[in-house]
């Protein structure tokens, strides 16, 4: 990289405490022109802390913020895009009660003003040219947000960080929440911005992706700046000891090849079609001790599969049987009572509640359990979570700090414990490794394949061959709604092999 070329972005001596937690300890930091920068670190580094100060979402504790060698102290998101700093995050923050252009224009309402009047059609008519300018053309301004699905919103997301043209753009951890479409949609714009001489912070966990994108790594660990790499020196193997200040053994994954499961069946899969047509007729049997995975293109229907057999939505035909009962499920109730367990994609909306406990969230399904008479002790509700935050390794001040304050990963881990506080004998696992760091990914691979030699059933959901090829006993690719393919675990399985059936 160019030392001469401007600094866009800088950072010196910042610090950020909550309470008596310290998530950046004198943190210096630049971001020049034409530089895509890598920010790696494990689940509550500070990685996400650092780039929400420079995006106006929260205020240093001390140090001080640079923009273009000038002091820069935004106060919000708002102040911060007028001063050319966009930031697009991993979580769902758009409101699916108003439309696409409403979305996009939040707290810019002014620009389409005029006598305290607001002209609806030409915001809609702006939104489309800023949809049609980052290459979507499929969505339109005027559309409800609630009719998009969840990669789509994204999009949207993308649409408004990018409508006031920004300098600088940060990407929180976006990319594992989006299918192909929606990755290939950032990466053109990575580029765009590089070619331009403006600069891209980029936060991912996939370290591959990094290496392909990024011109830059800078690495945070436990809220100090740890490390940079440039050039040829930004490989895989040396980002991971980087992040965890050692070096990583052993595999990710599983490593027998044996892909052989119970022939007793636990779930039976009859003919299911979803109300919006993204499943259609499909049936599948799930065994004890299996790893049961789903994988395909955008659209396919692998999610809404995992959903209609939680009992989450309804299905137009055919149904789902717990076959160790004979129960039909047909709501989120009757799986709980017999011990199935749903880890959703969407997982600040659906799998914990963020202004809860993590205690609150852990215990949530594990109510009956507890109770003694119809009185639940305090004590034996700390107990459990407590062992789940131990289990997990949560990186927590305690079971009552609220998930809201949490990084991603341990989010997730929240949102995993909650079902194993329950005893579940089945998971739907719905991308249960997304936004979660490499030491942390490792453990959740553990773990699972821990759940399958204690002859628990999971169905493992996955936008990420590797990890399908990696965990599942048997692999079902989909496409449009139905199965394309059905392939067993074995050394021979490719990503090649499965996109075939994708495509």
């Amino acid at each position: 990289m160019d030392d001469h070329s401007e600094v866009l972005l800088s950072c010196k001596d910042v610090c950020k405490n909550f309470g008596a937690t310290r998530a950046l300890i004198h943190v210096d930091f630049e971001l020049r022109q034409g530089e895509v920068c890598g920010l790696i670190g494990e689940n509550g580094s500070g990685k996400s802390t650092l780039t929400s100060i420079f995006a106006g979402v929260q205020p240093q504790t001390s140090g001080e913020l640079f923009r273009a060698g000038r002091p820069y102290r935004p106060a919000n998101m708002v102040e911060a895009q007028k001063a050319g700093v966009a930031m697009i995050v991993q979580e769902a923050a758009t409101l699916p009660t108003i439309d696409v252009a409403s979305n996009i224009f939040i707290g810019n309402y002014e620009l389409f003003s005029k006598n305290g009047h607001l002209d609806v059609k030409k915001m809609h008519r702006e939104a489309d040219k800023i949809l049609k300018e980052i290459g979507v053309e499929d969505i339109k301004g005027s559309t409800l947000l609630a009719e998009l699905n969840f990669e789509d919103r994204k999009i949207i997301e993308i649409a408004r960080a990018m409508y006031l043209k920004p300098e600088i753009l940060v990407i929180d951890e976006s990319t594992t929440a989006l299918a192909q479409k929606g990755r290939q949609l950032i990466y053109h714009l990575i580029d765009q911005m590089r070619s331009e001489k403006k600069g891209v912070i980029f936060i991912s966990h996939d370290l591959e992706e990094l290496e392909e994108v990024c011109n830059k790594i800078t690495c945070l660990r436990d809220g100090v700046l740890v490390g940079h790499l440039e050039g040829t020196d930004i490989t895989t193997a040396n980002m991971r000891p980087l992040m965890v200040g050692r070096e990583l053994e052993g595999s990710y994954y599983r490593e027998d090849w044996d892909g052989s499961s119970s022939d007793e069946v636990v779930l039976d899969i009859r003919h299911i079609t979803s109300e919006n047509g993204y499943v259609q007729n499909l049936s599948i049997q799930l065994h004890k001790g299996e790893i049961l995975g789903f994988g395909g293109l955008a659209g396919c229907g692998m999610h809404e599969v995992g959903r209609m057999i939680f009992g989450l939505d309804k299905t137009v035909t055919g149904e789902v049987v717990h076959v160790p009962s004979g129960t039909k499920i047909t709501r989120i109730d009757d799986s709980i009572r017999h011990n199935i367990g749903y880890v959703s994609k969407d997982r600040d909306n659906e799998s914990i509640i963020l202004n809860a406990s993590i205690q609150n969230n852990t215990v949530m399904a594990s109510y009956k359990k507890l109770s003694r008479r119809g009185f639940i002790s305090p004590k034996a509700e700390k107990r459990l979570s407590d062992r789940q935050i131990e289990t997990m390794r949560t990186k927590c001040l305690s079971g009552k700090q609220f998930c809201n304050q949490l990084s991603g990963g341990n989010k997730q881990k929240v949102a995993f414990s909650k079902w194993l506080a329950a005893g579940s004998e089945i998971y739907i696992l719905d991308c249960p490794t997304r936004g979660i760091d490499i030491g942390v990914k490792a453990a959740m691979y553990q773990l699972i394949y821990q759940f399958k030699m204690e002859g628990k059933a999971i169905i493992m959901i996955s936008e990420e061959l590797p990890e399908l090829i990696g965990m599942s006993d048997r692999m079902i690719i989909m496409k449009e709604g139905r199965i394309t393919g059905e392939v067993t675990r074995s050394k021979e399985v490719t990503d090649t092999k499965l996109i075939e059936y994708m495509v």
